[in-house]
């Protein structure tokens, strides 16, 4: 099985109903970054659990062009354990944006 793990995003729209289900009054960068905070904002629950995001009409996922040049592809963080695994370039996030949930 494959999968895609998003850790952080820069709410586009619907920032009032994400802010609304965390209990929040304004956004910061951290509002949104780590896989808690960000499934609470989005409403993902279990009931998400081996759906297929893609075709599905649960969730809406914009296409949105981004130059190759502004995506930073890096090792993941936190992971220790994996031993070499660990040093796998498996992050990507893109350069200078205030949401991305830790710059290493």
């Amino acid at each position: 099985a494959d999968a895609v793990l998003i850790r952080s995003v820069e709410p586009l729209v619907g920032i009032d109903k994400m802010l609304e289900r965390r209990n929040m009054k304004s956004d910061n960068p951290k509002t949104f970054a780590g896989p808690g905070k960000l499934s609470q904002a989005l409403g993902i629950d279990k009931s998400f659990n081996g759906v297929d995001l893609v075709n599905s009409q649960l969730i809406y996922l914009a296409d949105k062009e981004i130059d190759k040049g502004e995506v930073i592809k890096t090792t993941r963080i936190g992971i220790d354990y994996a031993e070499e695994d660990a040093f796998l370039p498996w992050r990507f996030y893109i350069s200078g944006n205030k949401y991305v949930s830790k710059y290493i």
